[in-house]
């Protein structure tokens, strides 16, 4: 977990704060121009030969601010305003979150996306993790099924109400005793196919964990998610649209996302198996023609340039062949789309037989 990082405990990051401060007044002084090294990381490339090193979490390079160069000037600036910010979260031992930093100054900072970056360049130039600079998320993800745990002296018990879904916890760092007699954990993309396995009483007749990130997981989904796996060591699948957002979003679960690359290792969850949707599963499980939806320009657009990434070559290959598939017959489907035979198709036989039957890639 990211947890297992060194030296990012708040004495340690105070320290690491002030040299960085320590070094840019040290450089005005002197007649310098104050300048920021901040190492860059990439989980992915388009090297189709095999030779790229995206997978060892070494950085690829460095980027170097400088204040003669005027959007330079404007982003250190917001960093170092994120920066104060942050010490002030860590000497006084609270949170916030990416938004409420935002509102600290919204005229300087004009847009979420800069502060964003500069709580991204942060984590890199203190080489940790982003709640360890006590910066949190709200979670969007939900949980349910045979799970029992601690957050920070709080007991939540998903077991005695098995169909309920519970909020993912925000500080997965503080979650303890971990309890499951689960056999398998389930990641739906979608919070409908999470209350349609609700409503199907899924949990009940499958010993299972359920999670969903709601579309693109969040940061405390993620954690959580590899929490779970390296505490229970279960098995874990994924269940997304067919379609190639469903795709990235099986990607950011298995190999991290572009944007938090320095840290995919501490987030992605190589154990990952893609349960479906697959463009075969239209003709295997007989979908009607008013199912499938017809792949956009932006669609193939999209496809074609995951098709590129180094990782599907090199470690997966089998899912680039599905992706290959899917742009090759043109349509898309909704994993709703197989309630077409009945309401609970997709609970009572469509996941039930493809894990028992070990359909997954």
């Amino acid at each position: 977990m990211e947890g297992n990082r060194s030296n990012t405990k708040p004495s340690d990051l105070l320290r690491k704060i002030r040299e960085i401060t320590r070094s840019i007044l040290q450089d005005i002084r002197s007649g310098r121009s104050p300048s920021l090294y901040i190492d860059r990381f990439k989980n992915y490339c388009t090297d189709a030969t095999g030779n790229c090193f995206c997978s060892s979490d070494l950085c690829i390079g460095k980027e170097i601010l400088i204040l003669q160069r005027e959007c330079h000037a404007r982003r250190m600036d917001i960093l170092l305003r994120v920066l104060l910010i942050v010490q002030q979260l860590l000497q006084e031992n609270k949170h916030g979150s990416k938004r409420d930093i935002y509102y600290m100054h919204p005229s300087v900072f004009q847009e979420q996306s800069v502060v964003d970056r500069a709580i991204n360049d942060i984590c890199i130039l203190l080489r940790c993790s982003r709640h360890n600079l006590n910066v949190v998320s709200v979670g969007n993800g939900l949980v349910m099924g045979w799970l029992r745990y601690q957050e920070a002296g709080r007991k939540f018990d998903c077991i005695s109400n098995l169909n309920t879904g519970h909020s993912v916890p925000v500080h997965v760092e503080e979650v303890k005793d971990i309890v499951s007699v689960a056999r398998y954990i389930l990641v739906v993309e979608k919070e409908s196919v999470f209350q349609r396995l609700a409503n199907d009483q899924f949990c009940n007749k499958n010993r299972c964990i359920v999670i969903t990130g709601r579309g693109y997981p969040d940061v405390p989904t993620r954690r959580f998610l590899r929490l779970l796996i390296e505490k229970l060591s279960l098995p874990v699948y994924c269940l997304v649209d067919c379609d190639p957002y469903g795709f990235d979003i099986l990607t950011t679960y298995r190999f991290g996302s572009m944007q938090m690359a320095y840290d995919a290792k501490f987030l992605r969850v190589p154990e990952i198996h893609w349960l479906g949707a697959f463009p075969s599963d239209s003709e295997k499980y007989g979908l009607p023609q008013q199912c499938l939806l017809p792949l956009t320009a932006e669609d193939k657009s999209r496809i074609e340039a995951m098709l590129l990434r180094c990782y599907l070559q090199q470690e997966v290959p089998h899912w680039r062949f599905e992706l290959e598939l899917l742009l090759q017959r043109g349509v898309k489907f909704e994993i709703e789309a197989l309630s077409v035979h009945s309401l609970s198709f997709l609970s009572e036989e469509y996941i039930p037989s493809k894990i028992e039957g070990g359909v997954h890639i």
